[in-house]
């Protein structure tokens, strides 16, 4: 039987159909089950007693998103898009890490086969994409993107100002042996973190940090009420989002009286 290319792609992509809700449902249980198998797998307390179970079960998740992975390539019409997207890659790295670990036999590369099974984990943010709301997350970061990158900008000159200031009131003989170490304290000072590895022990240098706990507070608050107002803004957006009554089209903007779909008039926002 040979395989309709549209019908698959309607299928894995979308889910507003019979078919496309099952197809997304087993992939959801797949998706927990195999992440599952990962995590277990390090907490057996008695080391090789379900080693061969692990194996043979990673392998079924493995060849099982292999198929789904080349399905979605070959029925979408970008395939190069898609493999370098956000969920592209994420589908990658959770099918390269068994096929790795072929080539990377003998007890002195357990650690790195270790490693590349906790790359599997990645497995979970593919449930990302069944989630609606997380694509109100990713358009109000999206939004604010670039006034944080001038937020972090700037906490990023006050902390090489405070870690210089730092380095030449205190110096070597208290703990801040070079810029670097210097900012490293203002960084954890900033974040009200605290590790307490290197403490000033000036008056001047104490006086310091004690501004810098205080702007720590205002710091932490601003990329947070940022995110809220464009997150604020998308829900809003969405909320005024009507769907048509004739054919059910959803996506219209918020100013849109007709369907873009069938021309229908769309009811008024109250």
């Amino acid at each position: 039987m040979r395989l309709d290319r549209e019908r698959v792609r309607k299928i894995i992509f979308e889910s507003d159909t019979p078919e496309g809700r099952l197809f997304d449902v087993a992939l959801i249980v797949c998706i927990l089950l195999s992440v599952a198998t990962v995590v277990l797998d390090t907490a057996v307390p008695i080391p090789g007693a379900f080693d061969t179970t692990f194996y043979v079960v990673e392998w079924l998740f493995t060849i099982v998103f292999t198929i789904e992975y080349a399905l979605r390539l070959w029925s979408i019409e970008r395939p190069l898009h898609y493999a370098t997207s956000f969920y592209g890659l994420v589908d990658l790295l959770c099918i390269v890490p068994t096929y790795v670990s072929v080539f990377v036999p003998g007890s002195e590369h357990l650690l790195v086969i270790r490693v590349l099974r906790m790359l599997r984990v990645f497995r979970v943010f593919r449930l990302m994409r069944f989630v609606s709301e997380a694509n109100l997350l990713v358009t109000a970061l999206r939004a604010s993107r670039r006034k944080i990158t001038v937020f972090l900008a700037t906490v990023l000159t006050l902390i090489m100002v405070a870690g210089s200031l730092m380095y030449v009131i205190e110096g070597p003989e208290n703990g801040f042996t070079s810029i670097p170490t210097s900012m490293y304290w203002a960084i954890v000072t900033v974040t009200t973190v605290g590790y307490g590895d290197i403490s000033p022990k000036t008056g001047l240098g104490r006086l310091i940090a004690s501004a810098l706990m205080i702007t720590g507070y205002a710091i932490l608050a601003v990329p947070t009420g940022v995110f809220s107002v464009e997150l604020s803004d998308a829900m809003r957006r969405r909320e005024t989002a009507r769907v048509c009554r004739a054919c059910a089209a959803e996506a219209h903007t918020a100013n849109a009286s007709y369907c873009w779909n069938c021309g229908h008039e769309l009811p008024r926002v109250l």
